[in-house]
């Protein structure tokens, strides 16, 4: 039996995964997350660590296994400072545990080596998820879309075929859309907005967010919505449409409900449509590679109301759900599942295979 527990840190949500494989048969996963905003306590994060692994109930391990987006948050001055800050609290939360770190070529190293190679661990979850998948189908291209940001992973011949590695070479290709289901700031999505028959230009202020517009759309529903809202306050429709109508400097005596609304059905449009341009550059790269059909695998709390509709909109060989290749819970956390699943292939020296597949 092998018993791995992953992690994955991100700046404002941690999620770890517990794999537990027992005798070659199928692996048992269990998920937890918990919203914790580094950037604000970045010292509490071995808490937040501890208190996932009593949430997941788990005993022994064989091997912890992390990987990280928190480093980009301003807590920290560089990402190499955030790397080895974040390192730190896992070697105080599992001094003994032997530990894994994944690296942007999808491999996993040594906690030590990670230490020495900063850069190489950083926001390196993308190639989880492309591993993950990668187990599955031949070629494809993944729409992962999360509460901040949404990656986009080509894999040809089951293998990883991303043309950048960092952050910034994936926003220059298109596979990293910083855009969200929850997190983004509406002012990053559109510019303008039609109002009451005129076009209005957008206010800069931290006023909404894109959880205000899917929560209003029914595209979430209220316990859907994890992350902290722009004002503090709840997540309501009214408190929703109060918000909203504020992206444009008025309010909801200003603004009826059908009027800011209709705001909400624009802003959703653009931001399929900021997810469908990165999805059109790497599914055509992608397609260059391939000789056959090249399906787009939807995955992540945006999977049916943002990433299927950018493929859709975009006109793709097939889409295809993660629900209907692996465990449901799978789909909300994909790489930290993926990472785990990982490290126990690496421990097991055997590929992980669900006995439906």
């Amino acid at each position: 039996m092998v018993i791995v527990l992953g992690y994955d840190i991100g700046g404002a949500n941690t999620k770890a995964a517990y794999v537990d494989i027992k005798n070659g048969r199928s692996p048992s996963v269990k998920v937890a997350v918990e919203y914790f905003p580094v950037w604000k306590e970045p010292d509490k994060l071995t808490r937040v660590l501890l208190t996932l692994k009593e949430q997941l109930n788990v005993g022994r391990l064989d091997a912890i296994a992390v990987t990280m987006t928190a480093e980009l948050s301003d807590a920290y001055q560089t990402k190499r400072e955030g790397v080895h800050k974040i390192l730190d609290c896992v070697k105080v939360a599992f001094p003994t545990v032997p530990t894994f770190v994944l690296t942007t070529n999808a491999t996993l190293i040594s906690l030590e080596s990670a230490e020495n190679n900063p850069l190489v661990v950083a926001a390196a979850n993308w190639a989880a998820t492309g591993w993950l998948v990668a187990q599955c189908i031949n070629d494809a291209v993944v729409v992962d879309v999360g509460s901040t940001s949404t990656s986009i992973i080509p894999i040809v011949n089951r293998h990883l075929a991303a043309q950048g590695k960092t952050d910034l070479d994936k926003l220059k290709f298109g596979e990293l859309v910083y855009t969200g289901s929850l997190r983004t700031s509406v002012a990053a999505i559109v510019q303008s907005i039609p109002v009451k028959g005129s076009v209005v230009g957008v206010s800069s202020e931290l006023f909404a967010l894109s959880g205000d517009v899917h929560l209003l759309l029914g595209n979430i529903a209220e316990a859907e919505y994890t992350s902290e809202t722009a004002d503090g306050r709840g997540k309501t429709e009214p408190e929703g449409l109060a918000r909203l109508s504020r992206v444009v400097c008025a309010d909801t005596d200003m603004l009826n409900k059908q009027e800011i609304v209709l705001m909400a059905k624009y802003i959703y449009a653009r931001q399929i449509r900021q997810i469908a341009s990165g999805l059109k550059k790497t599914y055509t790269y992608t397609k260059t590679l391939s000789s056959g059909r090249v399906s787009v695998v939807v995955t992540g709390l945006g999977k049916d109301f943002l990433a299927r509709k950018a493929a859709e909109q975009v006109g793709v060989d097939a889409i295809v759900d993660l629900n209907t290749l692996l465990p449901k819970q799978t789909v909300y956390a994909t790489p930290v599942v993926g990472l785990a699943l990982m490290a126990a292939a690496k421990l097991t020296g055997e590929p992980i295979v669900w006995k439906s597949q």
